[in-house]
């Protein structure tokens, strides 16, 4: 086990009808003056920010309102953020929604104290500062992202046709208000693609290098298995309460960096490479039409078809825990096969599984189903080298070459 830092600041308020007590729990915590963060019209239309709005007038919590974030949120909208907190001399920023928009709230708030360009925070030409920065704080409407008290954010520049992440101790929430009834009236396109993008979280942090760190990988494994079995449930009765709650506090484990302690090879980093969401990023940066978790269900499984050689006993102890997959014992099992060949069953078994249980949730199996097509990839490479330069990973160093390989094995 690697040296960590663990932190999780966050105070959770989860249950039925925790959405009521959003003010009275801000102004417990000393809040008086909120920008509300919302996207483009479900909290409106199921409720849900009237009911916050309700309790933050109710608590004498002065607020202001800023709508229209879009997924994959864009930096022009954090820009207008910025000046209407700075304008309503704002100490919170409140997202509800889900992670775009808690990105977006996250966003906000550091650019609030930055006198330049917000969109420099995210292209690391200037580094987020403490002073003057208005806290943030969720109520999480659409489990997926984790952002509820996570320590990163993304944002995209449609100008620029980048997308970035920026991970601050900075951006983690003072409180996150979970209530699962609140995720009754998702789309089932939106859960699938939000059970994808936990698994992807735990799972980047599963392949790193650091090898087996027993307590946190049994910790990933049954997170993972947990979804795989929740998720279906959820599907089938969309008001399954049980179903829904474990699933949104699985998101939330899946990204406090829980799964990963131990296996970060920089103690206050978080673990592994983050390879496929670095592939992925590029996908919807270059159309945000393309749900984040859609293009992992495709990419993740693509990038561990490529790479699972560089390290098969973390494939082989992923596919045992996960989905009770063994390399068959040429001996015992009186099967006329190479240990290698055993192992490389075994890994491409689990890899099948995984991909299966991603496409019965309905989430696409090549990037075809995305619209993606072999024509893209240069201008794909060319902003992913950009973002991750010439080379990255972990598990396996990547290069472009690599990269291009693995979009074109997803088509």
């Amino acid at each position: 086990m690697n040296d960590f830092t663990f932190c999780s600041p966050t105070k959770f308020v989860f249950g039925r009808g925790v959405c009521d007590r959003t003010g009275a729990e801000l102004a417990a915590m000393g809040y008086r003056n909120a920008l509300v963060v919302y996207g483009q019209g479900s909290v409106v239309r199921t409720g849900t920010l009237a009911r916050v709005l309700a309790s933050l007038e109710a608590a004498g919590i002065a607020h202001t309102e800023l709508s229209g974030v879009r997924p994959n949120p864009e930096v022009g909208l954090v820009r207008e953020g910025v000046a209407t907190a700075r304008a309503a001399g704002v100490d919170l920023v409140l997202g509800v929604g889900g992670g775009s928009v808690i990105d977006t709230a996250k966003a906000i708030s550091l650019g609030v104290p930055y006198e330049g360009d917000v969109w420099d925070l995210f292209s690391g030409a200037a580094k987020p500062v403490a002073e003057g920065r208005p806290a943030v704080a969720s109520v999480l409407t659409i489990p997926a992202a984790g952002s509820e008290s996570s320590a990163s954010a993304v944002i995209t520049n449609d100008e620029l046709q980048l997308k970035r992440g920026l991970s601050t101790e900075l951006h983690r929430p003072v409180l996150a208000i979970m209530d699962p009834e609140l995720t009754f009236s998702l789309p089932a396109y939106q859960t699938a693609a939000g059970v994808t993008d936990m698994i992807a979280h735990v799972m980047e942090r599963y392949f790193s290098a650091a090898g087996p760190v027993p307590v946190t990988d049994n910790i990933a494994c049954g997170l993972v298995r947990a979804l795989i079995e929740e998720a279906p449930r959820a599907l089938a009765d969309p008001t399954d309460y049980d179903a829904r709650a474990n699933i949104m506090w699985a998101g939330t484990l899946a990204h406090n960096d829980l799964a990963g302690i131990g296996r970060s090879a920089n103690p206050a980093g978080r673990a592994g490479g983050w390879e496929s969401h670095g592939l992925e990023h590029e996908l919807s940066a270059h159309d945000a039409r393309i749900t984040h978790g859609a293009g992992l269900a495709v990419i993740f499984p693509a990038w561990l078809r490529y790479v699972w050689q560089s390290a098969p006993e973390r494939i082989l102890s992923f596919g045992r825990d996960v989905f009770g997959i063994e390399p068959v014992d040429p001996q015992a099992d009186g099967v006329d096969v190479t240990p290698e060949e055993a192992t490389r069953d075994a890994a491409e078994a689990t890899i099948d599984a995984l991909q299966d249980f991603f496409v019965s949730l309905g989430m696409p199996r090549t990037l075809g189903e995305l619209g993606v097509t072999a024509e893209q990839i240069p201008d794909l490479l060319a902003t992913l080298r950009q973002n991750k330069g010439a080379e990255f990973g972990e598990l396996r160093r990547l290069t472009m070459d690599d990269a291009r390989a693995i979009y074109e094995s997803a088509l």
